[in-house]
């Protein structure tokens, strides 16, 4: 075994470690264990190494440069409890959600607009972010019959990647990879089949600049372009986590499911269609995160990208 196909094992060892922990713990023993490991990545871990300053940036970029040292930074170790008690509520999920109990774990908002979107019987294209729980958004469809290719990243370690596959696929759902997505996206839609994909990356120099938290940001225009294209309807949603129940301390993690927005394709007939359809989900997206700005993952370079208008102005001042 080769040095890289051992740390690889390890690190399945290790992971394999924790979930059985988690699996085997109560809910408010896993929360401590979520908000202990927050607190140490945010206060012991040196600051470079969890993109502190990138976090920041953001922050006040999208909520406004009034904001404090003290009003980022509780913010920021927001972000760190909630992606810890993610990962517990990923672990618990399979134990603790099911189509029987899930009134009582999920509370819906415009569920009859998402219903009637599905019920077209035209391809949907679910967007969401790196906001709230987006694992247990996708599975929640899973478990009601609503199936859907999920795309995802392929993890560098084949064990993990098989783990968080199978997790994916447990209700229904297929995966997509993101390094062939684009091939099989256009399979998925030409048959009519419903797609699941993270709409907040920067898109680079080929991407279409649109305002995000009032600053343009690069983002995929193929989105845009395979519903206008495959006559799809974009449904713009998430689930985020609704704050603990002091008075029922043993009870799991709840969760609002929302419905932000539904875009239909057919409603864009202009030449600038692709602009204002992705400035719409975009819109959509912004709005979520406002709902709970603490759940959403800050460190992205999420407007690493200028647009080319601004470049050429910086290198004539450069000059």
């Amino acid at each position: 075994m080769d040095a890289r196909k051992f740390r690889h094992f390890c690190e399945y060892v290790f992971f394999c470690a924790v979930l059985f922990l988690l699996r085997c713990l109560p809910v408010r023993s896993a929360r401590r264990c979520a908000d202990s490991a927050a607190w140490f990545l945010h206060c012991v871990v040196p600051r470079r190494l969890t993109r502190y300053g990138i976090s920041a940036e953001n922050i006040r970029q999208a909520l406004g440069e009034d904001y404090s040292d003290a009003d980022v930074d509780r913010m920021t170790y927001g972000m760190w409890r909630h992606l810890f008690r993610m990962v517990c509520e990923i672990i618990q999920l399979e134990r603790r959600f099911r189509l029987y109990n899930c009134t009582d774990v999920l509370r819906f908002y415009q569920r009859n607009e998402c219903i009637q979107a599905v019920a077209t019987g035209r391809p949907v294209l679910f967007l969401g972010g790196h906001f709230g729980n987006w694992e247990i958004s996708v599975n929640t469809f899973g478990h009601f019959d609503f199936p859907m290719g999920v795309v995802a990243r392929d993890l560098d370690n084949p064990w993990l990647d098989a783990w968080f596959r199978r997790f994916r696929e447990s209700t229904g759902n297929w995966t997509i990879s993101k390094s062939g997505a684009s091939t099989q996206l256009l399979e998925e839609l030409s048959v009519g089949n419903s797609v699941s994909l993270l709409c907040d990356q920067d898109a680079g120099r080929r991407g279409v600049f649109v305002d995000f938290f009032g600053k343009p940001a690069s983002t995929f225009k193929s989105i845009a372009l395979l519903a206008l294209q495959y006559d799809a309807i974009i449904v713009v949603g998430g689930a985020w986590r609704l704050p603990d129940d002091e008075q029922y301390e043993s009870r799991w993690t709840q969760f609002e499911l929302a419905t932000e927005d539904v875009i239909d394709s057919r409603e864009f007939t202009t030449a600038d269609a692709v602009v204002k359809i992705t400035q719409e989900f975009t819109t959509a997206l912004e709005s979520l995160v406002r709902r709970a700005p603490d759940q959403y993952f800050w460190v992205h370079r999420r407007w690493k990208s200028a647009p080319r208008v601004k470049q050429a102005k910086q290198r004539r001042q450069s000059a």
